[in-house]
């Protein structure tokens, strides 16, 4: 992994006269392209998000993470403000902070155990072991400043119950950068206070962009997934689009349950494989949820430009973290939430819906193999090209749910962040 300052050696990769209609899949397998993305995308000018503001309720807690692949921990302090640092010792580059989360009190500090250097919530230094010396010998030089040895400082904000990071201390605030489009599928997501439910952690053999992709691709939801397609959760004959920001970075997905949709005539009669009624549940209670939201959407998929998914499928509410951990593999962090007014009968919804989602999730669990076959299949034939044109070549604000509009979006993205 470079370091923050360091210029990533350029990436062997021409893309295709075609444009973002033709994808190589040498992105997918590219050293060299990864660690540009750490520099110009993690790194650079984009809000990530790192934390509910929820997991950090109390003073003293904080939560480790990353940006990207670069470890970092989110903290609170004892005036309630939220801090982002590297978690990299400044002295000798050790991790400090082992542990996913966690609280040190009011006046506590987070310790390196190499050498015990101590630092504040915000990542100041605030001790140092034998600092004059033992006995008139060793110790450091009288010149030596505490404020000169902290750590790497992130900018923090905190949007509608999300915390957002960024190395880039001159980027506008989020709501502002995210736009009016994905803050309003934010606000209506986190309406009101929140209740953390639960977590999973997600490891796939992939390209975090070949999720990026999925994420962004309705086209496949009511094909590969037998669930959504047999029960009717979600099909692409349901009432529903995309929406983009006019940057392109951000997008939803919305589709309605309404029970009015088209006739799944075209489902039979292209035999596809996923509309199976002979599927029956033996507990249909697990699809017996409530309506929750005014608009009446059933299913909302919103991605935030690098990592950041959040949705509602049915009464399951979750955001999602995505994670690169090399080229060819990624974490995805699943945070499960409800509100705080929710009953004991919503908790209990939710809680059984959540079998749904995850990485064994009824729905969820196609798109790890999904991912798994487009990245074998890269590490063998980089060359090869993606075809993405259903609804045309062009990218458009608002589109279908039988397009692929939003996925030449993400690479047009990526393509100007890293200038390809």
């Amino acid at each position: 992994m470079n370091r923050p300052n360091e210029i990533p050696p350029p990436a062997s990769l021409t893309w295709p006269e075609a444009g973002v209609s033709r994808v190589p899949l040498r992105v997918y397998t590219d050293q060299a392209l990864y660690e540009q993305e750490q520099d110009k995308i993690f790194r650079g000018p984009t809000w990530n998000f790192v934390a509910l503001e929820v997991e950090l309720a109390d003073v003293g807690d904080f939560k480790s993470t990353f940006v990207g692949d670069t470890p970092v921990v989110i903290t609170r302090d004892a005036d309630g403000n939220i801090h982002g640092w590297v978690n990299r010792c400044a002295h000798r580059g050790a991790l400090i902070c082992r542990e996913l989360r966690g609280n040190i009190g009011e006046q506590g500090t987070h310790t390196c155990v190499y050498h015990q250097w101590a630092f504040d919530p915000a990542g100041d230094l605030v001790g140092v072991p034998f600092r004059r010396g033992l006995a008139g010998k060793g110790g450091y030089p009288e010149d030596f400043d505490l404020k000169d040895h902290g750590l790497h400082k992130l900018k923090v904000e905190a949007f509608q119950g999300l915390i957002f990071a960024t190395f880039d201390h001159s980027l506008e605030d989020v709501e502002t950068h995210i736009g009016e489009t994905a803050a309003h599928y934010i606000k209506r997501l986190f309406n009101r206070p929140i209740k953390l439910l639960g977590v999973h952690r997600q490891y796939m053999n992939s390209n975090w962009k070949v999720y990026a992709e999925n994420l962004r691709d309705p086209y496949h939801a009511s094909l590969l997934h037998l669930f959504h397609c047999t029960f009717g959760l979600y099909r692409s004959s349901q009432e529903g689009g995309i929406s983009l920001d006019p940057t392109f970075r951000h997008s939803v997905l919305t589709s309605k349950n309404t029970g009015e949709e088209a006739a799944t005539d075209e489902y039979e009669s292209d035999a596809i494989s996923t509309y199976d009624q002979t599927y029956t549940l033996n507990d249909p209670s697990l699809l017996a949820g409530r309506p929750e939201f005014e608009d009446g959407k059933s299913a909302v998929i919103q991605t935030i430009f690098p990592g950041l998914v959040l949705q509602q499928i049915a009464n399951t509410l979750a955001v999602r973290q995505v994670l690169p951990k090399g080229v060819g593999n990624f974490e995805l962090v699943w945070v499960y939430f409800g509100y705080i007014d929710d009953d004991a009968e919503m908790d209990m919804i939710r809680l059984k819906q959540f079998n749904l989602i995850g990485p064994a999730g009824l729905v969820s669990m196609e798109d790890g193999e999904a991912t798994e076959l487009v990245q074998q299949s890269a590490w063998s034939n980089p060359d090869a090209l993606e075809c993405i044109e259903m609804e045309g070549l062009d990218i458009k604000r608002e589109s279908s749910l039988l397009s692929e509009g939003n996925i030449r979006a993400f690479w047009q993205v990526y393509r100007e962040m890293l200038g390809i």
